[in-house]
């Protein structure tokens, strides 16, 4: 994980890349305003789960720069590309303030997102010039999700095959040691 980065220049947002986004990924911008999220968010002070799309699958969608989320998403997301996972720390007032939103988020929350940047969209009808232009967006959109697809499926492999080895030292630890008691009998 990298260093955290202050967003906002006050420590109200800070933002951890957990996974970079491939280098040619595409980011917010004003003719793809819309995004879709997968996301979790704890509170700050214990930890606690109090929102998720990761249990169902699902994503969430919206449109940046409008005020419909928190601020901090607002200012974490521009900065964001298709791909990358980032840790979100959000303060009170760039979240949901002295307010809170009962009955999950408590007054004065200090919250704790990890967001992946699933997908950047045009608004519904807006133009973007050809359709060559639109089936070259959308090659690019479905590119960048095998490519993410593809990095999570090598993390889960090295992860099996670590585990595999850590087993196998073990089971050849506990294999020398069964070997070590044999042949001491007592001297006459």
């Amino acid at each position: 994980m990298g260093d955290a980065i202050d967003l906002t220049g006050d420590g109200g947002v800070l933002k951890t890349i957990v996974r970079q986004a491939k280098a040619n990924a595409v980011a917010p911008k004003d003719d793809l305003p819309l995004v879709d999220v997968h996301y979790e968010g704890v509170l700050a002070e214990n930890g606690e789960v109090f929102d998720t799309t990761r249990e169902d699958n699902t994503v969430f969608s919206f449109e940046v720069g409008k005020g419909t989320v928190i601020k901090a998403w607002d200012v974490a997301l521009k900065t964001m590309k298709v791909g990358e996972i980032a840790k979100i720390t959000c303060m009170p007032e760039y979240a949901y303030g002295s307010a809170g939103s009962p009955p999950d988020i408590p007054p004065n929350a200090t919250l704790i997102f990890e967001v992946e940047l699933v997908a950047c969209r045009p608004r519904k009808g807006s133009s973007l010039g050809s359709v060559s232009e639109e089936r070259a967006r959308l090659e690019e959109l479905k590119r960048q999700r095998e490519l993410a697809a593809t990095t999570k499926e090598e993390e889960k492999k090295k992860r099996e095959e670590a585990k595999a080895a850590a087993a196998a030292r073990v089971q050849a630890k506990l294999e020398s040691k069964k070997g070590q008691g044999k042949g001491k009998g007592k001297a006459k």
